[in-house]
């Protein structure tokens, strides 16, 4: 078997994509709205995609327009909304369309490339809950790759046109919440999840598993004193990934880092690198429906299945790591990779 959906047909992309892909940034506009993102917590990936996009001595970084195959739009939503919207009261998108609209028109005004292709060879990346929303007001903005955390179908999401960005928080170090473990050791809590109570998702996974008195499946809003989020982790078989109030899931990493397998509990999510990697190998997903059923189907999977998927899931974890700066195959040169396929048009 193999993580991949294509091993040879990934390879050969990912290596034509080292030697031709060429990358050009849009020059105005001025930091933190733009060229800079958070670089720390929930929105973090956002910040390092557009530091190191913008960075020109990347290896795909091109001064030379006539040599790029897409251009960059180093607009930071995340940002945007962090400092217009101080505090956070007013939920009305109005501000964050202007500012953005604003600086795509006048990259359409100041430079000829947008109108060569009607925007197809234009990207944006964003992690925030926001981030699809930007274009959906603009018929012009259509035809723009767009680069998702919030990569949910049933809002737009195109997966052929579109990119899912993994959503990982980062804090002290690259490694989310410092939570690489050990591959061995027992793992006697069959699946764990804490966090808030943040949508549907949610509510159900809440409604049928917590204060259930389940020893195999651990569902916590708030964590008991003494017991820790990475240790609960590191001692589950699984790692339980709802959606929250949007589809993606920083969990879903943390998974990778505490050697639990993922199981992604969501509607309509595309999943980060889908084009290339068999997430059936590494990673459960249940839809809503049955998360009444979640245990039988867990205690359904023997052992031997569950850990070759343990193992399927470590092979796939270079390709949600976070470098700066960054190496081959990691996440940051997987988001690039999955640029460049959309850019050419190609299905592997």
């Amino acid at each position: 078997g193999s993580i991949y959906v294509n091993h040879y047909a990934f390879h050969q992309s990912y290596i034509e994509m080292e030697k031709r892909f060429k990358i050009w940034v849009y020059k105005h506009g001025d930091p933190p709205l733009f060229h800079r993102g958070p670089m720390k917590e929930i929105y973090s990936i956002e910040g390092h995609v557009i530091d190191h996009i913008g960075s020109s001595d990347d290896r795909f970084a091109t001064s030379d327009p006539d040599r790029a195959h897409v251009f960059f739009l180093p607009v930071s939503v995340a940002n945007i909304v962090h400092y217009l919207y101080r505090p956070l009261r007013n939920y009305d998108r109005a501000p964050l369309h202007r500012v953005v609209h604003d600086y795509v028109d006048l990259a359409i005004k100041r430079y000829p490339f947008w109108n060569r292709s009607s925007g197809a060879d234009h990207f944006f990346a964003s992690c925030h809950d926001w981030g699809p929303e930007v274009t959906t007001f603009r018929p012009e903005f259509r035809n723009m790759i767009r680069v998702l955390c919030n990569a949910n179908t049933s809002e737009g999401f195109d997966p052929k046109r579109d990119a899912s960005l993994p959503e990982i928080k980062i804090g002290y170090s690259l490694t989310p919440m410092n939570l690489d473990r050990p591959r061995g050791g027992p793992r006697p809590i069959l699946a764990f999840f804490a966090g808030g109570v943040h949508g549907s998702v949610r509510e159900a996974l809440f409604r049928h598993w917590k204060d259930r008195g389940d020893t195999d499946v651990r569902v916590y809003d708030y964590l008991p004193k003494n017991v820790s989020y990475a240790g609960m982790m590191s001692r589950s078989k699984f790692c339980i990934c709802p959606s929250g109030y949007e589809v993606a899931s920083p969990r879903i990493v943390e998974s990778f880092h505490a050697g639990c397998v993922p199981v992604i509990v969501s509607e309509g999510y595309s999943l980060p690198f889908g084009e290339v990697l068999d997430w059936d190998r590494f990673s459960i997903s249940i839809p809503v429906a049955k998360i009444p059923e979640m245990k039988n189907i867990l205690q359904g999977i023997g052992e031997r299945e569950y850990l070759e998927k343990q193992k399927e899931m470590y092979r796939a974890k270079k390709h949600f790591l976070l470098h700066r700066p960054p190496q081959p195959y990691d996440l940051l040169h997987m988001v690039l990779h999955s640029v460049w396929l959309r850019r050419l048009n190609l299905r592997l």
